[in-house]
């Protein structure tokens, strides 16, 4: 099978990295790459730069991105582009680096944004508008940001907090029924969560926090977490596949921070070995944006069109373990039993995750990590 054609870019800003090593008790390991939004992508990497030729396109994305090398193939026969991918890292990590090197794009198009972050790189002027005609266009339409046509929505799925069944069941510890519980001093030393300055779903669970225990609550219950030897890592990946103690990765943490539809993964021989708790839910929204000042903006344009065709939608679900926009596209039939989203998951509009995002992960910070 042909690998993704990978392309290195520069260390994160020391300012960024700053932000990324956060661990309440130890350092934290090196990346690996996997599923739930970050599903395994058989890369290499190069020295190669974006390129202004018009046959080739650049797509800039985090490093959870996966698509079958077969869609990928179809689209480039198709398209006549020859795509190469850019990887900084984690979301917050991508969108860092999108802001700093707005004025020499790093490719010609974007994914991987999510609701959390959108709104940053908006207002940096980031992006250029761009109105999909693709068949799924209409879907993507109903996750819209309020006032832009910078972003096309491709995917989504709800941030929460994951358990161990297994290790619960062993313990004869309860399974903490919703956020508070996992206050109490009885649940110490079991959870581990990602830094929400540089990881998506880490700012996800933050802004599921503030809107479970508002302005006056949200501060006492980190500190209450932290109390409780909470465990913080720089990325999901980290927090997934190292820290977890379901039986395909076998570390220390019970509780971790994943998605509502990561425990169909963790199958084994027909019985769920991890579920979600469906009341810790955050619900996250991934796009696609082409990047302003690309150097082939028509291809960039081209990949949007081609993640809402119904080839890419369909490869989604099984690739990113994220849900397709597209209405169209049926979800495996186990989702149904092992990834049910949540009935009313925490919201965000934008304008409010803008406007106290920085002061809210400044403060969390000073609780958790300073």
């Amino acid at each position: 099978m042909r690998a993704l054609r990978t392309t290195a870019i520069l260390a994160v800003a020391t300012s960024t990295l700053a932000l990324a090593a956060c661990s309440s008790d130890d350092g934290d390991a090196a990346e690996p790459t996997g599923q739930p939004s970050d599903a395994p992508t058989d890369s290499s990497s190069s020295s190669e730069s974006p390129s202004a030729d018009a046959s080739a396109v650049t797509v800039v994305t985090h490093d959870s991105f996966a698509v079958p090398d077969d869609v990928l193939a179809a689209f480039e026969e198709e398209s006549g582009l020859e795509v190469t991918f850019v990887q900084p890292g984690d979301a917050g990590v991508l969108v860092n680096q999108l802001i700093l090197t707005k004025d020499a794009p790093l490719g010609d198009v974007v994914f991987g944004v999510d609701n959390t972050f959108a709104s940053r790189a908006i207002d940096e002027g980031v992006f250029a508008d761009y109105e999909s005609g693709a068949p799924a266009a209409s879907d993507a339409s109903e996750y819209a940001v309020a006032g832009s046509q910078a972003l096309t929505a491709i995917d989504y799925s709800d941030v929460c907090l994951n358990y161990d069944i297994g290790w619960f069941e062993e313990s004869g510890l309860e399974v903490p029924a919703g956020l508070g519980f996992l206050a109490d001093p009885q649940y110490n030393g079991v959870m581990s969560v990602t830094n929400p300055a540089t990881s998506s779903p880490g700012l996800a669970f933050l802004l599921a926090t503030v809107s479970e225990f508002g302005e006056d609550g949200w501060e006492d219950y980190w500190r209450a977490l932290t109390d409780n030897d909470l465990r913080v890592t720089s990325s999901w990946s980290d927090t997934y596949f190292v820290d977890f103690s379901a039986p395909n990765y076998g570390g220390d943490y019970p509780v971790v921070l994943s998605y509502a539809s990561s425990p169909p993964s963790e199958v084994i021989d027909g019985e769920p070995t991890t579920a979600a708790l469906l009341d810790t839910c955050f619900r996250q929204v991934e796009y696609a944006g082409v990047l302003e000042g690309a150097a082939n903006p028509e291809g960039g344009q081209a990949v949007v069109d081609w993640m809402l065709s119904d080839e890419f939608q369909a490869s989604v679900p099984e690739n990113m373990y994220v849900y397709p926009v597209s209405t169209q596209v049926e979800v495996p039939a186990e989702w149904a039993e092992f990834a049910p989203l949540a009935d009313d998951p925490h919201t965000m509009d934008p304008e409010t995750i803008s406007a106290n995002r920085d002061a809210w992960i400044d403060a969390w910070t000073a609780i958790v990590i300073d």
